[in-house]
């Protein structure tokens, strides 16, 4: 990282750097930068900072801080856990910088940040984006391989082996039975404070071959969701458990140790939706509403 130290003056790539201007030190104004990230999660002991830990948000923050010449705090769409990769995940940021260059930004990060994490899109975002409150949905992929011999060498950081005779018409059975508006309980890892009230909004799979893909998105997820949702339907499809099954953890009130929580490397978050920018604001005020499943009237009664 030895082009950190590029001295005020040059020009090139910028004042600053990355073709744009830090303020004078009086000024306050600030812009609010949209980041698109994809990252291999082996090595990283997931995307939340900690101190004396690599993490993706710490890497990125440091590379970032360096270029703006300005602390640079991230705010993420969804917190993976340690192992888990992103091909689509979002991340916003303020800063003072003037003269933005999106794509000059891209291809200096390209040098700065190490090989195993990159930043694929950056642009000006209204200030009301919100990285996190503003997300519609989230969508995760989760990859199996039914291979004898397990995932090929070059996948093996992403892709979990299972059994070959997996029954896939049970599992999209078991898959279908938890859509809608639940509470997750029995999938999640309880936060205090945190409401495990989710509406799964897809969870299906795809068979290409010996890949085996299951794709699952909601409006949110809580700690663990995704993996635990795998990992029940995985245990139907091995004809260890029943599609009724599955579908009778949702009337559980707290985590259900009968789930195994499949493994962290098969998952990666591959995209995540938001609103036209009019919207944004009032997006942001429905999200940090703690919601309920009502009485009556709605999903599962």
């Amino acid at each position: 990282m030895e082009d950190s130290m590029i001295p005020a003056e040059r020009s090139s790539l910028g004042s600053g750097v990355a073709g744009f201007r830090a303020e004078a030190p009086e000024a306050s104004a600030t812009s609010r930068v949209r980041l698109d990230i994809s990252y291999d999660g082996t090595d990283f002991i997931g995307w939340a900072r900690q101190p004396g830990l690599r993490t993706v948000q710490g890497v990125l923050e440091e590379s970032l801080s360096k270029v703006f010449r300005e602390p640079i705090q991230l705010t993420v769409a969804g917190r993976t856990d340690a192992g888990v990769h992103a091909e689509g995940q979002v991340a916003h940021f303020d800063t003072t910088a003037t003269d933005f260059d999106g794509a000059k930004l891209v291809h200096r990060m390209a040098r700065f940040l190490p090989k195993d994490v990159r930043i694929k899109a950056a642009r000006i975002a209204p200030p009301e984006f919100d990285a996190r409150f503003s997300a519609i949905r989230r969508h995760y992929a989760y990859r199996l391989t039914t291979a004898p011999y397990g995932a090929e060498p070059l996948q093996a950081r992403s892709v979990v082996g299972c059994r070959s005779n997996v029954d896939l018409a049970a599992m999209r059975e078991a898959s279908q039975n938890l859509l809608g508006l639940h509470d997750f309980a029995a999938f999640c890892r309880r936060r205090e404070g945190a409401t495990t009230v989710r509406e799964l909004q897809r969870y299906d799979w795809e068979c290409r071959g010996e890949l085996l893909i299951a794709y699952v998105s909601a409006d949110a997820f809580c700690w663990s969701m995704v993996r635990s949702l795998v990992g029940a339907v995985l245990a139907v499809g091995e004809g260890r458990r029943t599609p009724d099954w599955v579908a009778g953890l949702l009337r559980e009130t707290e985590r259900s140790s009968s789930v195994t929580v499949a493994p962290a490397h098969g998952l990666s978050l591959i995209a995540v939706d938001y609103p036209a920018d009019p919207d944004l604001a009032a997006r942001n005020r429905q999200t940090r509403e703690v919601r309920t499943i009502p009485v009556s009237g709605c999903c599962g009664d």
